[in-house]
């Protein structure tokens, strides 16, 4: 037998993985190598999320006490420079480091004074990675500090130190400056969106009360905001309330703290059907909620029942009052200050804490009992409200139970207008909402029958915004779409359950066809918001000219696409007109040309619904699909020089 070599058929066995590939990361290296571990996404999303990290430090500040201005500039390059009056982050050098203090904290990731229960009580920035990750993902970063009676400045680039800490001037004032700018190697997007900064801040102004944020863009036209709201919480319930009008004249506050852990509920109900609760821990929007929502949620419902039952509101032997009873056309904030938060990640979107469900059931339990009792008139009429939500929801049950997938089918309520797709794996799986039935008619031939299922929908569905859950469930072509989807609805929903993974909005490019897009989007952000969150919700996009001479053909999305197409065409050589058609509808169609521009993964086009800012994605569902018009009246005109394809 020949002998091999031992170590080479030892490296062969384990694949050649030894330790010399093993891959060491030092400083900030890591970060730059793997940025969506810190921020998330190198999108639009992430460069955005610098900003909120070095806020958030100022944030921090203000919390223990010694802020009470910030400012954020963006600049005409897209840099940003963030400003605050706080202390000022250390410059004398570190016992152990033997680095200046602003050095470690911009250089090394987990270094910072959150760790310190004596620097910082509370904290957004619990992981210590914040502006050092600021620091490695920026081309360019200078810091400037006002502390210990100088002005004192340091740049780095790409989270290496350019410069040493240079001692200026004299200064009686204390703060910190930092200025960056993005680094354009690790960013696909470089340019800040005003709109989506404007909603953090006025956020935080709201969540952090007496403290005065500006917001200032000096790219082309100079604007500048400021938030400042000394009624904090309380004005920000009226602020989300909109147009909506209130079951009571003043905001519910209640506040209390309990073992170092602090609470701010500020309730509102209106005359509307949905629910929007809105939830903080130091400052984090926790959209996944967590254990101070559960509390908040249990405690409300136990509530509001005991003052109903103590009221002979509610009759002895009668059902009590459900959850969502008691919340429908509620408006809350509720912020938490927690010493030791536990989250999932560093996404900080669900609070694991369960020590802070009892503290924030223990404060609702008893000063919204204490409240009830003190404002008698406003109790009776939640509790009115609540009873008749309970009474809808009882007539709705039996509607509701006709949606659910198998009894729906049984009884055929859609015989011949849900046609399905032979694939049974929901990853692999589409769902088309084509508008009408002769659009309806072409997609059912021009489909992949595989993965592509198809619901023909009829007309325009109910604005699901002035409904409620017995109206929603009453109308035929919302139950088709719960039947098809199959993830029930309301408390009953459960993603796991949904039978596509893609749910594709299909309508005509004409403006009845967006108000059917709208009317679609209202009642999945209303009624199934778990679809948009989970990435399932799509918009197609059908080309709106078809462009051919000769045997050449062409299909156009945008005017601009139109006008290009046909300059080359008539520019170019060869015999024949020019033919240009316009699409009014889906139906004009005829199945293969449905399926190569706008079914065909290869070919179309999908855009994908996200919700990047739910508290604004409510006002604006609110604003433009309520019952006030004078809102809607406002935003059109406020937003119709923005208008580019104007159907008349």
């Amino acid at each position: 037998m020949a002998k091999s070599n031992g170590k080479k058929d030892g490296e062969k066995k384990q694949g050649g993985y030894t330790s010399r590939h093993l891959q060491v990361l030092k400083g900030l290296e890591a970060v730059r190598k793997r940025p969506g571990m810190y921020i998330g996404s190198t999108s639009a999303r992430g460069l955005h999320h610098l900003v909120y990290e070095v806020v958030d430090n100022a944030i921090d500040e203000a919390m223990a006490g010694y802020c009470s201005e910030i400012g954020v500039v963006i600049h005409d390059d897209d840099s940003i420079t963030v400003t605050d009056d706080g202390r000022g982050i250390p410059v004398d050098l570190h016992p152990t480091e033997k680095i200046p203090g602003i050095e470690l904290a911009l250089t090394r990731l987990h270094a910072g004074g959150k760790f310190d229960k004596d620097s910082y009580k509370v904290s957004g920035g619990l992981h210590g990675v914040g502006v050092s990750v600021v620091n490695a993902l920026s081309e360019l970063l200078v810091a400037e500090v006002k502390r210990d009676g100088h002005f004192w400045t340091q740049s780095f680039s790409r989270g290496i130190k350019k410069t040493d800490l240079e001692k200026g001037p004299e200064t009686k004032e204390t703060g910190t400056t930092v200025h960056f700018k993005p680094d354009s190697e690790i960013f696909t997007e470089l340019q800040y969106q005003w709109d989506t900064l404007s909603t953090r801040l006025r956020e935080l102004a709201y969540l952090n009360r007496g403290i005065e944020i500006v917001l200032r863009d000096e790219r082309e036209e100079v604007r500048e905001e400021r938030y400042f709201f000394e009624g904090g919480i309380s004005q920000y319930v009226e602020y989300l309330r909109g147009s909506k009008s209130p079951l009571h004249d003043d905001v519910i506050y209640l506040q209390g703290d309990q073992d170092g852990t602090e609470i701010e509920l500020a309730m509102q109900y209106t005359d509307g059907y949905n629910e929007d609760t809105f939830t903080f821990v130091n400052n984090i929007n926790t959209h996944e909620g967590g254990t101070h929502l559960s509390g908040f949620k249990a405690a409300l419902t136990r509530t509001i029942n005991s003052y109903a039952s103590r009221s002979n509101t509610i009759k002895k032997g009668d059902s009590s009052l459900s959850g969502d009873d008691v919340r429908e056309g509620l408006v809350a904030v509720l912020s938490v200050k927690v010493l030791e938060p536990q989250f999932e990640g560093q996404t900080k979107t669900k609070l694991g804490n369960s020590e802070v469900r009892g503290i924030v059931e223990s404060l609702v339990n008893e000063k919204l009992g204490t409240w009830l009792d003190e404002n008698p008139s406003s109790a009776r009429r939640i509790i009115e409200k609540a009873v008749q939500a309970s009474r809808a929801r009882e007539a709705a049950r039996k509607a509701r139970d006709l949606t659910r997938k198998k009894s729906a089918l049984e009884t055929g309520i859609l015989p011949g207008k849900l046609a399905d797709c032979s694939s049974r794996d929901a990853a692999m799986s589409e769902l088309y909402l084509v508008e009408g039935d002769s659009a309806g008619g072409s997609a059912k031939q021009g489909r992949d029958r595989e993965f592509q299922a198809i619901l023909p929908l009829k007309g325009k569905i109910l604005n699901v915004e002035r409904a409620r859950i017995d109206k929603i469930l009453g109308n035929e072509e919302i139950r088709a779409m719960i039947t098809a989807i199959g993830a029930g609805i309301g408390d009953e929903f459960s993603l796991d359950q949904a039978r596509y993974h893609k749910i594709v909005i299909m309508t005509d490019a004409d403006v009845d066809g967006a108000h059917i897009r709208t009317l679609l989007l209202t009642f999945f952000f209303r009624q199934m918001q778990e679809l948009i969150e989970a990435g399932f919700i799509y918009i197609a996009q059908p080309p709106l000219y078809r462009i051919h001479k000769g045997k050449q053909e062409y299909y156009c999305y945008t005017e601009d696409e139109r006008e290009t197409i046909v300059d080359q065409l008539t520019s170019g050589k060869g015999s024949g007109t020019v033919h240009i058609q316009r699409y009014k509808g889906l139906g004009e169609m005829n199945p293969d040309q449905l399926w190569n521009t706008t079914m065909s993964p290869e070919n179309r086009t999908l855009l994908q619904v996200t919700i990047d800012e739910a508290t604004e994605a409510s006002l604006l569902f609110e604003r433009l699909m309520g019952d006030e018009v004078e809102p809607r009246r406002r935003f059109i005109e406020e937003n119709a020089k923005f208008v580019r394809n104007l159907d008349v």
